[in-house]
């Protein structure tokens, strides 16, 4: 992954009733316009669907920009709000789950499936979900943390296939830190969240919900397909 710090933003659409109340002409033409202006908003944008997945959204949006400069994330935020605004009546935010990258200080260097935000997306599958650690595991030591985490980190490494990007949170969202993986096996990924739930860290975590699961939409589909 680039050694800059890169802020990755999710964001969790669902279309109105007044869209569905379209007829179909009308609904291809707003939801292609409003797809064709989100790469609008940021350097990396990827879409994928969350109907079916959940009840509570039909597409979920990955943005990703760089931070070179201090004005990076407000310029980011801005343009988000402007791509929005033509479709916000048949459109709306359901959530967004967003951080920034920082170098890990449990893991040594880079991991080797660690996601790069800014490349071209090639597995179907994308899981996100907020991530909060109890206060009673900030009273260890990093030495102990990290401890810990090397066990974590371990049976992560024994499922191939799947990788991982963490974002940094605290602060600047209600959880912590924002965790996304992708994978081509849903089934793979859900064993591995079962390994994970075995280890000693597990005890320290607060709250990992809610998950959003989606499909990656390609950039060929057409129409309405995608929702």
């Amino acid at each position: 992954m680039d050694s800059r710090s890169i802020l990755s933003h999710f964001s969790v659409f669902a279309f109105n009733s007044s869209f569905w109340a379209l007829p179909e002409e009308g609904r291809v033409e707003i939801a292609q316009a409003w797809r064709s202006a989100l790469p609008e908003m940021a350097d990396s944008v990827h879409l994928y669907r969350t109907g079916g997945t959940r009840t509570d959204g039909d597409v979920l949006v990955w943005s990703s920009i760089p931070t070179e400069d201090d004005q990076a994330p407000a310029n980011f935020f801005e343009k988000f709000l402007e791509v929005q605004r033509p479709y916000r009546s048949y459109i709306h935010v359901v959530d967004v789950l967003w951080g920034l990258t920082r170098p890990s200080q449990y893991a040594r260097g880079s991991a080797d499936r660690e996601i790069d935000p800014m490349v071209e997306r090639s597995l179907p599958y994308l899981i996100v979900y907020p991530f909060v650690k109890t206060h009673e595991w900030y009273q260890h030591s990093v030495e102990e943390r990290r401890r810990m985490m090397t066990g974590h980190i371990r049976i992560g490494k024994q499922h191939e296939g799947i990788d991982q990007l963490l974002l940094y949170s605290t602060g600047l969202q209600d959880q912590e830190f924002v965790v996304a993986y992708e994978t081509a096996d849903l089934s793979a990924f859900s064993a591995l969240v079962v390994d994970l739930r075995m280890t000693e860290a597990r005890l320290y975590t607060e709250r990992d919900t809610p998950v959003y699961v989606g499909v990656h939409v390609s950039p060929g589909d057409k129409g309405t397909d995608w929702l």
